[in-house]
């Protein structure tokens, strides 16, 4: 098995190292809040005080951060990442980042030695426990053939699409259908609830109709009854908008569900949702209006 360095150890990163852990892989890590790596401590994790550290145990890092200033944050400076690369070293940075600065990042591990490969995720934390994400790869195609085995453990599919940016598009296309499909499939319940439908039953027909999505039946019942624990909380998905609108105002492609979506995102961060699954965007559209005094609102009522 390789040795492994896994450094940001959240929602995300946390259970994909336990994944790397548990399939016999020595792994170190770090994090900036080393409480919240006690579990994996005690499941065989090898602490290091830095990113570093990580960098210079271990023959392939992974990293998983929030944005582009986390990342820049853990790989910059004497005791960050590129520090401690050296040559024949491979990096795979799992973040969900800017294109251009993932391919920037690129270029300066490079002048390390090392290789780059930018590999986000499709999939939340049910997926990233069960080793079902979708991983989308770009970088070098010979770093890439030496991990692949690696990510294979982790996703249920792991494909190679060009370079960092490439990889990082398409992560972003993905996330444009995930925000806009939870609106208009809210914007569904909420309409059949105000017509005086049972929301559980209107949840039944839509997951099962054509519109039904693999991502919409796993997240249905969450629009009832939104879980302590986000899957994918409103917050990272505005960073990801973000990215997303201002990589589309580079390449001069109009997105207009995406602005929308963007919009409703920063309704629900006002109201006090930043945290919470972006599920509540249901929540958010009733509490936006009253129903008509002559409608008859079905159970489930937020």
């Amino acid at each position: 098995m390789s040795t492994l360095g896994f450094v940001g150890l959240g929602a995300m990163g946390a259970p994909i190292a336990g994944r790397l852990l548990s399939q016999g892989h020595t792994v170190y890590g770090t994090n900036r809040t080393r409480s919240k790596a006690a579990p994996l401590i005690e499941a065989g994790l090898l602490w290091c005080d830095s990113p570093r550290e990580v960098a210079h145990a271990a023959d392939v890092v992974f990293t998983m951060v929030t944005d582009d200033g986390a990342l820049d944050a853990l790989t910059a400076g004497p005791d960050g990442i590129l520090a401690g690369l050296a040559a024949g070293k491979v990096y795979v940075d799992m973040s969900t980042v800017g294109p251009q600065f993932s391919r920037a990042l690129a270029e300066r591990v490079g002048s390390r030695g090392a290789s780059m490969l930018a590999a986000p995720v499709s999939g939340s934390v049910p997926a990233a426990q069960a080793g079902t994400l979708a991983i989308i790869v770009g970088g070098h195609a010979d770093a890439f053939e030496r991990v692949k085995p690696i990510l294979g453990g982790l996703g249920s599919t792991v494909t190679f699409v060009g370079d960092n940016g490439q990889a990082l598009l398409l992560k972003l296309a993905i996330n444009i259908s995930l925000a806009v499909q939870m609106l208009a499939f809210s914007e569904g319940v909420l309409l059949a609830e105000r017509g005086g439908i049972e929301p559980d039953l209107a949840l039944e027909v839509l997951t099962h109709s054509a519109i039904g999505s693999p991502m919409l039946q796993a997240r249905a019942p969450m629009l009832l009854e939104l879980p302590e624990q986000a899957w994918f909380d409103v917050a990272m998905m505005r960073k990801d908008l973000r990215l997303t609108l201002a990589t589309a105002r580079e390449l001069q492609v109009p997105l207009p569900s995406t602005a929308v979506a963007d919009e409703l995102l920063a309704a629900a961060s006002k109201l006090g949702y930043e945290h919470r699954d972006i599920a509540v965007l249901f929540r958010v559209l009733s509490e936006m209006t009253s129903p008509p005094p002559t409608a008859q609102p079905g159970r489930g009522t937020p």
